[in-house]
């Protein structure tokens, strides 16, 4: 008699779906991204073991590219591994990571500088409150 129950409402059955998509979509995502770790990863080795004499500044932009895709790819695993959920902490290392790339690799301007450290700053301070904060709020009786 199982054939004869109601059907699913949408409400149940899009959420489910759509789920099923980003999941397939973060997973592709990882692979490439993983793809691209290891292409870094040997022109990092390439660039070691060159023997030519090149910039510090080259070396540790492509440094920091490389912990950008580790922690892209270290940011998926946390989605799965916490029940579908973005961790924000992730997002602002990335962030402080991709600061730290700008003032790095772009520093002519001290202004351009001047404000990256800004942002960096703000991005510290964002997770020192919502490190301090509880992670689980209690519930409101209204």
């Amino acid at each position: 008699m199982k054939f004869l129950s109601k059907p699913k409402p949408y409400k149940e059955i899009i959420p489910k779906v759509l789920q099923v998509i980003l999941n397939i979509g973060l997973t592709v995502l990882a692979l490439a991204l993983c793809v691209m770790l290891i292409i870094e990863m040997v022109e990092l080795l390439k660039f070691i073991f060159n023997g030519e004499k090149h910039e510090y500044k080259y070396f540790l932009a492509k440094i920091l590219v490389f912990f950008l895709y580790f922690e892209f790819i270290t940011m998926i695993v946390k989605y799965f591994k916490e029940d579908y959920h973005f961790p924000l902490r992730y997002f602002m290392y990335i962030g402080i990571t991709a600061m730290l790339r700008l003032i790095i690799v772009e520093h002519d301007s001290a202004i351009d500088t001047l404000i990256f450290a800004g942002v960096i700053l703000i991005l510290i301070v964002s997770y020192y409150i919502i490190n301090i904060t509880p992670r689980e709020r209690p519930n409101r009786k209204i």
